[in-house]
Parts: C-alpha cells; structure tokens; sequence
C-alpha cells in the first residue's frame, strides 16, 4: 500500500493537501492518533475492498502520541511504501490566516500535557508550542514552505509529490525571491543577488530564467558560470554524505532580488548539471511560470 502521512503545522494548508490527495485516490483520514495508524493501514491493504492508497493527516492535536511517531513511521516502511510530507509556514503568515478565518489554533487557550507549559493563551505561543512538538517528523519526509503559496499551487506540488517516483535522496532546487523572505523547507541558501540582473532591461523584465533572452542575457556572463560552479562543485562534494546519512530529501534554494530571473537560471541549470548525481526536482517559488510546470521532475537515476 502506498502510504502519505501529512504533517506539520495548524494553518499550513494539510487540508488542501489532503484533498488534493482524494482527488488522486486516496482513502483519506484527517486527524488520527497515530498509534491506530497500523492498524488503519493493515485493515484497508487486506479488507475486502482492498484500498491500494492512504492518506493521513496527523497534527498536534494528537499531541500525546506524537512520540511514538518515528516508530510507527520505521515499522510501517517494512511492509508498505511509506512517504512523508511536512508541511510549514512563517508565523505571521500563520497569524494572518487564523485572523482571516477565525478559526481557533488547536493549542490556543487550552492547557498542554507538559506541565511546565502551562495554558497557552495567545496564538503566537500555541504556534512556537506546535512547532516544537512536530519538530522531529521533518525530518522523515519532504518539506513544504506555504508562507508564500496559492492553494492552487499548493494542490499542484503534492500532485507532483505523490507522481515522484523516489529511489534514494530527492535533491531539489528552489528559486526564490528574498523580498519575500526565506524559504523555511531550504537545507542550504545560495545568494545570488551579486550578479547582474536582467531587471534592469526592460526587454528582459517581464520574462523569467526559463525563457530565451533571459538564459541568453545571463549565459553570456562568466561571472554567472563561476557562481554556477562554486555551487555545484559544493553539492556534488557533500551530496554523497547525505546520502550516507539516509537522508531523503535535500533542498537547495537560491535566491535574488524577486526570484524571476537569475535564481531561476541558476537553479535550472545546477539541477541540469546534477540530474545524473540524484533524483532532481526543480521549484520556483516566487516566478510568474505556469503552475502545472512550476515544479518538475528533471531525472531520475538510481
């Protein structure tokens, strides 16, 4: 049975992604404690009706079995192909949604099993509180920054999520623009705001690194390709070590100014050039590209 567990944080969009999920199939389940998750799992893969696909969204207000996650997760990879998508966002963000919605945080205003804790009055806290509490699921799985996302895009990158076929680490490439701060999913942030930027040709203004004049603008310049091999030389050296770790997802983003033009470039061509190294997702996070091709699976070699 192919298994998506969906986590992080309240307001980062697990809804959308959950029926983002049954649109695709998915025998879908919204908040369950996850120690019923094997059983769940064992019921549907051998029923009678014999569900192939199941999605789960787990959260904090499951809080006091949270722990038994990691164990759960290890024992459920033995019999079924089991994939993990954490889901984040900035606080503000965050804030402005619940506002927006008036919906009440799970942990606002309600009193927490850590007695040191306490009640967690405002909003703000019972964010941070979440946070700590789901911390450790990320790294199981591939992260998603919704600070900055449509919930059509959103529905987008899970479709490409649940069509990867993954063997090994996931090595992705994230253009962003830094006006509108940093990604949260990153790994590592490459800036390239050093460069020239093709912003200031108004021929070039309204297009992004994906088109014609743009690579052409940028492909020209050496001090491009010295900034293009710095970092790729850095990924290729430590991206074997990742891969030792039993890592399964690592994020590179690169930034400039508005993430339209040079970090769409750049981020194109590195995973171009690492496309034989690892299975490679390119992701513009910021870039006026058409969301059903906003994020690709460039290759994938085992």
């Amino acid at each position: 049975m192919r298994i998506v567990l969906i986590t992080g944080i309240s307001g980062s969009g697990k809804s959308v992604a959950l029926n983002a999920l049954a649109d695709a199939g998915y025998y879908c389940v919204d908040n369950l404690p996850p120690r019923f998750l094997p059983a769940l799992a064992q019921y549907l893969s051998r029923g009678e009706e014999g569900h192939e696909r199941l999605a789960v969204a787990i959260d904090a207000r499951s809080s006091a079995s949270l722990d038994e996650m990691p164990s759960i997760i290890h024992d459920l990879t033995s019999e079924h192909n089991v994939r993990v998508l954490f889901l984040n966002a900035s606080t503000q963000s965050l804030i402005q949604r619940f506002s927006e919605t008036r919906r009440r945080h799970p942990l606002s205003g309600s009193p927490v099993h850590d007695a040191d804790v306490g009640l967690l009055a405002s909003l703000e806290e019972a964010i941070e509180r979440e946070r700590e509490l789901v911390a450790p699921l990320a790294e199981f799985g591939h992260q998603i920054d919704t600070s900055n996302l449509r919930a059509n895009v959103l529905r987008a990158w899970v479709r490409r999520f649940i069509e990867e076929e993954r063997e090994g680490l996931m090595l992705m490439f994230e253009s962003f623009g830094f006006k509108r701060g940093l990604p949260l999913d990153a790994d590592f942030v490459f800036d390239v705001r050093a460069l020239p930027n093709p912003y200031y040709d108004h021929r070039l203004r309204p297009l992004t690194g994906r088109d014609l004049p743009v690579i052409e603008f940028l492909d020209a310049l050496p001090v491009v390709h010295e900034m293009i091999d710095d970092i790729y030389s850095f990924v290729l050296k430590w991206l074997p070590r990742f891969r030792d770790d039993n890592r399964s997802y690592l994020t590179v983003a690169i930034g400039c100014t508005g993430g339209q033009h040079r970090s769409v470039f750049i981020a194109e061509t590195l995973a171009a050039r690492l496309a034989r190294e690892a299975t490679v997702i390119v992701r513009h996070r910021d870039a006026p590209i058409e969301i059903d091709d906003s994020s690709r699976l460039v290759a994938s070699v085992a």
